[in-house]
This record gives C-alpha cells, sequence and structure tokens, in this order.
C-alpha cells in the first residue's frame, strides 16, 4: 500500500524514532508492531517476532472509529442525519417505557458519546436486555452530563447503518473503504446473534491502519479517490466534547469515535492499540502493544518524534534504526529441551481461567519441540529454541517452550490479539495464566475460534 523510504529522505531523524522505543521499554509498554509513516511513505516498520506484517491483529477500540466512518459514508449518501433520532431509525428496538430523554437522543449524541449515561452502559445494558442492546441501552437511565466513555452507543451506530443501508457492517466497510484502500478483507469478531460489535472486534494489519490514518490525514482521500467526504473527516477529528488533560492520557477532546489530542487525533483501542494522525508534521504513526496503563503514546508519539522533523540524520543512523527493527522480538522460554521427556497434568482452578479446571493437558516431544494435547482446545505444537505455529480451532496460535528443572513452561500467543497464555506443568499439575485477560471472555478456547462469537463484558 505505500511506498517505502529511509527516514532522512523524508526529513525526518531516525534518532527520534529511536527514542519512541526507547519510550516503550521506559513505560513498560510490550510492543508487537510499530509503523511511522511520513509523507505518504513508510520510514520505518518492526513487529515484535512472533508478530508479524501480514498478520492481522485485534484492534479493539479502534473499531469504533472505522464505524464513525460508515456513519459519514451513509450520511453523504442522503440515508442518514446528524439530527435523526435513534427512536425513529430503530422503531422496532425501543421499550414501551421509554423515556423522554432517550427519545430525544440523536445520532449525533450517539457519535459523541454525549447520550446523558453517567458511565458506560454496556453491562447494564446488556443485563436489562439480555437479546437486544440497544433497547438495554435505551432503557439505562440517562443521569449524567456531557461526555462519557459508553461502549453501548457504538454498537447503537452499527446497527443503525445496518438499517439504513439493508448491509452487514462488515460487508458495507470492505466494499466501500477498505478495499478501495488495498487493505484486503478484514477479520471480525461478533455478538451472539452474528453482527459485528462495532465498538471491537475488528483485526487488520499493522499498513492496513497506518492507510486509515493516511486517508484521514488527506482529508478522506486515496490516490485519485475521494473515499469518504473531507467535511466528515473534519467533523469526525474535532473535539465534541472537552476533556480535562491528566498524567496517564493524551486525550484533550472527543469528536466523532475519535480522541482529539494537542497536536492531532488519534483512534484508542484497549491495551495500547493506537492510530496517531499528527497533520502539523505529515505523521501517522501505528502502535499495537500490550501497554499496562491507558492513554500516552500519542503524546510519546509527539514528544519523540517532533524534534526530530527537519533534522534527518545520516545513512549510518538509518541503518542503525533498521538494524534494531529487523531484530525485535520477544524471548523465547528459556530452558532445556529434555528430550523423551513427557507429562501428563490436570489444570487447577484460578480466577480468569485459560483454560477449564479439571481439563486434562498432555505434553508430547517431537522433533524441535513438543506438543500439547489440551482437552478443551486440541493439539497445540510448541517450539524449543524457535516458534511454533498451529491453528487448533481455526485462529493460529503460536509458541515456545522449555523444561525448566521438573517445570515444563510454554509460552502461547494468540497472535490476532495483544494477548497469551503462560502454561506451566508440574508433577501432575498445571496452571495457565492470561499475559493479561481479554474484555471479552477468559476462555481460550473462544479467541482460538474464527470468528469469535461471544457477548462482551464491560471494556
Amino acid at each position: 500500500m505505500f511506498p517505502r523510504s529511509a527516514p532522512a529522505a523524508q526529513g525526518i531523524s531516525s534518532r527520534s524514532i529511536g527514542a519512541l522505543l526507547d519510550r516503550f521499554v521506559e513505560r513498560a509498554v510490550e510492543g508487537h508492531s510499530v509503523m511511522v509513516v511520513r509523507h505518504g511513505h513508510v520510514v520505518a516498520e518492526g513487529w515484535w517476532a512472533p508478530y508479524s506484517a501480514d498478520r492481522p491483529t485485534l484492534l479493539y477500540s479502534v473499531t469504533k472509529s472505522f464505524t464513525s466512518t460508515a456513519v459519514g459514508l451513509v450520511i453523504a449518501d442522503g440515508l442518514l442525519a446528524l439530527g435523526d433520532r435513534v427512536v425513529d431509525v430503530l422503531p422496532d428496538h425501543v421499550p414501551d417505557d421509554v423515556s423522554e430523554h432517550a427519545r430525544r437522543l440523536t445520532v449525533h449524541d450517539l457519535l459523541s458519546m454525549t447520550t446523558g449515561h453517567a458511565t458506560d452502559s454496556l453491562g447494564e445494558a446488556w443485563e436489562l436486555e439480555p437479546d437486544d442492546l440497544v433497547k438495554g441501552f435505551l432503557r439505562v437511565p440517562f443521569t449524567g452530563t456531557g461526555f462519557a466513555y459508553d461502549n453501548a452507543t457504538t454498537f447503537v451506530l452499527a446497527r443503525i447503518v445496518e438499517r439504513v443501508t439493508g448491509r452487514d457492517l462488515r460487508e458495507f466497510l470492505d466494499e466501500r473503504l477498505l478495499q478501495p484502500m488495498g487493505a484486503g478483507c478484514a477479520d471480525w469478531d461478533l455478538v451472539a446473534s452474528g453482527k459485528a460489535f462495532g465498538f471491537h472486534g475488528l483485526h487488520l494489519t499493522t499498513e492496513a491502519v497506518a492507510a486509515y490514518g493516511e486517508l484521514l490525514l488527506r482529508g478522506g482521500r486515496w490516490g485519485d479517490r475521494q473515499l469518504v467526504p473531507r467535511e466528515w473527516v473534519e467533523a469526525a477529528t474535532r473535539p465534541h466534547s472537552v476533556i480535562p488533560p491528566s498524567v496517564d492520557d493524551s486525550a484533550r477532546g472527543y469528536g466523532y469515535q475519535f480522541w482529539v489530542s494537542e497536536h492531532g487525533f488519534y483512534a484508542d483501542g484497549a491495551f495500547g492499540q493506537h492510530c496517531v494522525v499528527i497533520p502539523s508534521l505529515d505523521l501517522v504513526v501505528v502502535v499495537t502493544s500490550h501497554s499496562p496503563e491507558p492513554g500516552g503514546t500519542p503524546d510519546a508519539v509527539w514528544e519523540c518524534l517532533s524534534p526530530g522533523i527537519g533534522r534527518p540524520g545520516s545513512a549510518r543512523d538509518d541503518e542503525v534504526l533498521a538494524d534494531r527493527l529487523r531484530r525485535l522480538s520477544f524471548p523465547l522460554v528459556a530452558g532445556r529441551a529434555g528430550p523423551g521427556r513427557t507429562a501428563k497434568a490436570t489444570v487447577v482452578a484460578a480466577a480468569d481461567p485459560p483454560l477449564p479446571a479439571g481439563s486434562a493437558v498432555v505434553v508430547e516431544p517431537v522433533d524441535g519441540g513438543w506438543r500439547l494435547r489440551l482437552e478443551s482446545i486440541g493439539t497445540v505444537e510448541v517450539g524449543h529454541g524457535g516458534w511454533r505455529e498451529s491453528s487448533p480451532l481455526g485462529r493460529p496460535v503460536v509458541a515456545s517452550g522449555a523444561w525448566q528443572g521438573d517445570t515444563f513452561v510454554a509460552d502461547l500467543f494468540v497472535i490476532t490479539t495483544p494477548h497469551r497464555v503462560r502454561l506451566m506443568v508440574d508433577g501432575g499439575t498445571a496452571t495457565a495464566t492470561w499475559s493479561t485477560v481479554p474484555l471479552t471472555t477468559p476462555d481460550l478456547a473462544l479467541h482460538l475460534r474464527a470468528p469469535l462469537m461471544t457477548r462482551p463484558g464491560v471494556g
């Protein structure tokens, strides 16, 4: 999708990009991928193995910004207006006792998350109406004022797009946005009804996300085509609510499903998925990661990269950065191969378990690693001194392992997400823990099925 260039050729210092990588280390940000685009050229790109360029990854709430773009397209098509009321577009989802406040809610209110819910309504809405989140959203009491981050607003927007177009959100975005950009077909997680979450669940490659950022930077234009109206991009990426600055968050305002920072705007997903656009620097930066703290990355992009704009370094500096990016990797599990050694164990109970308590685990040696037999999943291949990939339920898992004394240890990367599981087998006992628990479900089996279909929790 993008031409490649050395950083110096596009007027940016390689050392400033190295400073951004250093900042990730300082802040304990676990990088999975990074891509820097300046003047429409990729000047830096890297993936921490076993993550890779060709692999789509779960973007969490970056999905919201794509749903916003779908809304902008149907408005441009004359099928919807910002002032249209939810109760008029989705009349079959209106509860009998709908409040006057709920009757007044418009598309603008949903996009800007200024509906009047005091907090995220998702969990309560689903409890009130397990089979109809739109109806549940309209039943949650409206006791707040101003902006409140509310996942359910985007779910309602997704259903509005589908109602006025008569098409599935996934198909609509694929045809109108992703294919024209050359981003390929997206993968989506779904709710139990088979619909896209809208607020979460989109999987794209790092470069596809960067292309989306570049499209926004160019006012909705891709090459010689105006894919999204410039007026919509400008409306969506300017603040409709002011957010007081905080120590760990780059946001200063909220647009139409975009965060607005001091220097630009960005799409943001849980655990550190970011598409940062800084128009004044003609810059797009995409980061996929696991970050222990929310926010911060958009400010770090500005703080690290802006001093390097207009100050390109030497060819040697570019070579040093390129070499560093090529060598990005997670450490393999250290330890011995233990040739011929097998193990059988039972998973013990734990909080937020990836594997069911009481299920069986069998470790069998094979050339270059092991074959794990997990009762709830099937066969998972594990490498020693390298990575091995398998897809027991449809989506891939990439793993390495080793014997550490009498304990077998394996890291299982759910490679299409930010998450991984550490499995430890000691005697007849096995423990499995998430690096971070996914927001939708801790059940590993669901994350290895394509598509993941579940009712989400709050997140």
